[in-house]
């Protein structure tokens, strides 16, 4: 047998495996402070995000979403020094025939601007694995439209979604939920 050069060999009557440069990941102090390491980053996350200040949940009319099936959300903002992340949850079928899916987002300010922006909501990865919780036949993830945002203007805001796919009937979709959450970062 060839012994490389920083690697162990760890023998025993059932195996013998080569570990180069790992014998410190693998004893128990170490596996602790993994575990501590991830303990405290799961810590800090759910310390960065606050309290959420709106969360509104919009069925889509018999789980087929058509383009005249706008759905609207509509929020006020009253304290423009804090810092917010806005977040659209999905729910939508396991059979849904799309690894994304198109919308056209309209903003409606208070000033009676508008905006819009043509967003994918990725709704699977490459590997058609769906994203987010799924069981009997449902998946819900929840997709960060703006994890940091300020509002600039106090007062009543509109978001609406507009299914902006290819075929005008979609179905599998079933409904959206609209959570904005108090970041608690300085501005």
């Amino acid at each position: 047998m060839i012994q490389m050069p920083n690697t162990h060999i760890i023998k025993d009557e059932k195996t013998t495996t080569a570990l180069g440069g790992l014998p410190r990941l693998l004893n128990l102090r170490g596996l602790v402070n993994v575990r501590s390491f991830l303990a405290a980053l799961f810590l800090m996350t759910l310390a960065s995000c606050g309290d959420t200040v709106f969360e509104k949940k919009l069925n889509v009319p018999g789980e087929n979403w058509t383009y005249q099936d706008t759905l609207k959300f509509d929020y006020s903002i009253e304290d423009t020094t804090k810092v917010y992340g806005l977040f659209l949850e999905v729910e939508h079928s396991t059979d849904f025939g799309f690894q994304n899916l198109y919308v056209q987002m309209h903003t409606r300010f208070p000033s009676g601007k508008t905006e819009k922006q043509m967003v994918s909501l990725e709704l699977s990865g490459k590997s058609g694995i769906w994203n987010g919780d799924c069981g009997g036949g449902t998946c819900v993830v929840e997709i960060p439209l703006q994890v940091k945002t300020v509002f600039k203007e106090r007062g009543a805001y509109q978001l609406a979604v507009e299914q902006f796919m290819r075929q005008s009937l979609l179905p599998g979709v079933e409904s959206m939920t609209l959570k904005i959450r108090e970041v608690k970062e300085k501005r």
